[in-house]
């Protein structure tokens, strides 16, 4: 690590240090508007999966989710996502940072 930049081929230690990093993936207010919207859609499509128990609702939380943020990543931020090189972390940085956006923490 070279000052305060952080690259994906670094490992980390725990995930306080992983999710500096991640919020740093996530400047552009588009990428974190397309990760809400997709994390919220997630919790969506869950509840309708236990009111109707049909699988398509399953099916498609992670379509949901990945292709909402994938977008934001690819499109506005320009970069690669961390899910590719850190699946967990990614996944609890996306909902930490969904919880820290509707609490006000992290700008929407």
């Amino acid at each position: 690590m070279i000052g305060n930049m952080v690259n994906m081929n670094d490992r980390f230690e725990n995930f306080s240090q992983f999710y500096t990093f991640y919020l740093s993936e996530h400047k552009s207010k588009w990428c974190r508007r397309l990760h809400f919207i997709g994390s919220a859609l997630v919790l969506l499509a869950f509840v309708a999966f236990l009111l109707s128990l049909e699988w398509r609702y399953l099916i498609a939380m992670p379509v949901l989710g990945y292709g909402f943020a994938w977008v934001g990543h690819f499109f506005f931020e320009k970069n690669r996502p961390a899910t590719f090189k850190f699946p967990l972390y990614s996944l609890m940085g996306d909902w930490v940072m969904f919880g820290e956006i509707i609490s006000g923490k992290v700008r929407f």
